[in-house]
């Protein structure tokens, strides 16, 4: 009986500490808007703001067909790169070189997973 209440009392402080996908995707949306940083896609750049508003519609429309089920297919499926031309985003934060989306939102993520205690 003590084995079952340690094992419940274990599973509801995992389930407790543990973020939804659609918590982290809010959380690197949030990122990304507060960055200050500006994000290149298919040559031009766009300030932090506009480039949430574009991968928003591009989440909402993943999510609508269910293929937006982790903070990791959002990345790989919507932040990434251009669904037209197919090359990557970019994100530039002050005078640093660019970086590519995908690097700069998968370090987002694991500061985000870092804070709650995950890895």
């Amino acid at each position: 009986m003590k084995f079952k209440a340690l094992l419940l009392s274990s599973l509801a402080s995992l389930s407790a500490s543990a973020q939804s996908p659609s918590s982290e995707i809010d959380k690197l949306f949030h990122a990304l808007e507060t960055s200050g940083c500006n994000f290149s896609r298919n040559g031009s750049w766009y300030s932090a703001e506009e480039a949430s508003t574009h991968l928003h519609r591009k989440y909402e429309y993943l999510a609508k067909k269910g293929q937006a089920k982790s903070a990791e297919s959002f990345i790989d499926l919507a932040a990434s790169k251009s669904s037209m031309s197919g090359k990557p985003y970019m994100v530039r934060c002050g005078n640093s070189t660019p970086v590519e989306s995908r690097s700069w939102f998968l370090r987002k993520l694991a500061d985000i997973r870092a804070a709650a205690g995950r890895r």
